[in-house]
């Protein structure tokens, strides 16, 4: 149980420390910040498979893929459903094409975004622990980690763009982490209550996950220039997994 919750702390604060270098890093470059993001996309993607799908498949009963299948497809329709409560904005934030006040606002749905993603991927690495194999467990919240310290980093210079000062700023940031604390707690606890959902669980937080980096991430990293670093970022990120898994 201490794993647990040191592991949560670990997920939650990844976001704070990206935050405390996105304050001392104003005004690091968006091509670097795309590098960035796009590694950790990797680092995610490979997670994704060896630590949530491909256990999932082996604990379902006779190896089934259904249950794998739909437990991806329900992660990412939940994940598509909450973008949908929430539509993100940032790209009309960079523009800078908004009056003031709806400036703001795009700002602000953009980091709630953001908060409402942070606690399926809080989940996902609850229900690692959840599953037994702390090794998998570790690698999943780790890769989940790297990907909260970028994006802590980019959530804050367009708070403070809109006239939002910099401790305010800060304290959003640290809210943001605490909902992925909320989420690797709750994440333990269903499976560790129904053990018999483990294969399904998996699969749902591995489908939460690739949902984050296809929709999010990965367009994202592409979309202002640097899609080709961003690439070998992304193989780089996968390729470090497969390293730990391998050897570690």
């Amino acid at each position: 149980m201490t794993e647990v919750f040191l592991c949560a702390l670990g997920v939650g604060g990844a976001t704070v420390i990206g935050a405390v270098l996105g304050l001392i890093f104003k005004n690091l470059t968006h091509r670097f910040s795309d590098l960035v993001l796009a590694f950790a996309a990797g680092v995610m993607l490979a997670s994704s498979f060896i630590g949530l799908i491909l256990p999932s498949l082996d604990m379902s009963v006779g190896g089934s893929v259904f249950v794998t299948s739909l437990g991806i497809f329900l992660g990412a329709i939940a994940l598509n459903l909450i973008d949908k409560l929430v539509p993100h904005a940032h790209k009309f934030v960079e523009k800078g094409d908004c009056p003031e006040a709806l400036r703001t606002r795009k700002v602000m749905l953009f980091v709630a975004a953001i908060a409402l993603h942070n606690l399926p991927e809080g989940i996902a690495a609850g229900v690692g622990f959840g599953s037994g194999d702390i090794s998998s467990a570790i690698l999943i919240a780790g890769s989940i980690a790297l990907q909260n310290i970028p994006e802590g980093m980019v959530i804050i210079a367009p708070m403070i763009s809109v006239g939002i000062t910099p401790q305010k700023a800060f304290l959003i940031a640290l809210s943001t982490g605490l909902i992925e604390v909320v989420g690797t707690v709750i994440g333990y606890f269903a499976v560790s209550l129904a053990t018999f959902m483990l294969p399904f669980a998996l699969a749902f937080a591995g489908g939460c996950m690739l949902y984050v980096i296809s929709d999010e991430i990965i367009p994202d990293t592409h979309a202002d220039g640097a899609e080709n670093g961003a690439t070998y970022a992304l193989l780089l990120g996968i390729c470090l997994i497969l390293i730990f898994d391998r050897y570690i």
